[in-house]
């Protein structure tokens, strides 16, 4: 099986940041999803090489196996099992078994006549030869089956919904989905559900389902991180003399003191009752109110005689 760089699937330079690759992997996919398609065989495969691309490059673990080991990347926790055996069995480099060594990549092994594979560009000799024998037996390896198709949808959820653990379902490629949305999550995160995406043709590994959160805004609520906003109005006399005043958290109103002399614009914290921490149950950020306001209108006499003489007093 030919080896596929998967850098190069996805138009990147190998110092490209893990940004780089969530980019360039979304660019490509809906350039070339099916849907978008028309069921094009070359672009159904040119996306199921999109998708195997991101699943390793998008994950840092995986990206540094390839790095490291390139088309062997899977096998790599195991060759490193047989290296740990042939060190403590032989006495490590004493026994001829060279190791790694800064900037030589794999340095030169020579695992018990399999000789020298030092990895270099365009190297298709010993190392792979190595893998070869010690995975495969010396015998060709078999084609394995393409992995299903993965899915995207996207579900849509108000502020008070995210606010809270619930289940809703999606119909995803004619199945119905049940979805647990933990408490807190933000708009466009993405949620991986593995194996529920599309079947395999060749009855392998289903593909996986990406789920984006759309989260409305809210006409009470602004929320930034785990922390919420909210303007409250009172009237002018509350703003001078002082007074309480009704504020509504999303588990509840709470009565809250306003000082003698509130100035509009002023804010007050109120700790613990703002948005759920995503995934950290418990925790809650904060509510943070500032206080607007309200300039009397339409006075009667009466009141336009006292506001006068309050401002002859030079209040």
């Amino acid at each position: 099986m030919a080896f596929i760089d998967y850098y190069k699937v996805l138009g990147i330079d190998r110092n490209a940041t893990q940004a780089d690759v969530r980019k360039a992997f979304r660019r490509l996919a809906k350039q070339y999803h099916p849907d978008t398609n028309g069921g094009d065989p070359q672009a159904q495969e040119r996306f199921q090489e999109i998708n195997e691309a991101n699943e390793v490059l998008g994950d840092p673990e995986k990206r540094k196996r390839y790095d490291e080991y390139g088309e062997h990347w899977a096998h790599a926790e195991e060759y490193e099992a047989q290296r740990r055996q042939y060190e403590q069995r032989y006495g490590g480099a004493s026994h001829g078994y060279g190791g790694r060594s800064s900037g030589q990549g794999f340095g030169g092994f020579d695992f018990g006549g399999f000789g020298d594979f030092s990895r270099s560009e365009g190297n298709t000799g010993g190392f792979s030869d190595f893998f070869e024998q010690l995975f495969g037996g010396g015998r060709a390896r078999r084609q394995q089956p393409v992995r299903g198709q993965d899915y995207e949808a996207e579900l849509h959820l108000t502020l008070r919904d995210a606010a809270t653990t619930h289940k809703q379902v999606l119909q995803v490629g004619g199945h119905s989905v049940r979805v647990t949305i933990p408490a807190g999550v933000a708009d466009g995160q993405r949620l991986k559900l593995r194996g529920y995406g599309g079947e395999s043709p060749q009855g392998g590994v289903r593909g996986d389902l990406y789920v984006t959160f759309r989260i409305a805004a809210d006409p009470y609520f602004v929320r930034q991180g785990n922390d919420l906003y909210v303007t409250v109005t009172i009237p002018l006399t509350t703003a001078v003399l002082g007074g309480d005043v009704q504020v509504e958290t999303l588990t509840g109103s709470v009565r809250l003191k306003v000082d003698e002399g509130m100035q509009p614009g002023a804010r007050r914290r109120l700790r613990g009752k703002g948005f759920p921490v995503y995934k950290r149950e418990g925790e809650h950020g904060d509510l943070i109110v500032a206080f607007d306001v309200a300039l009397p209108q339409g006075l009667t006499p009466r009141q336009r005689e006292l506001f006068a003489e309050l401002q002859r007093e030079g209040v």
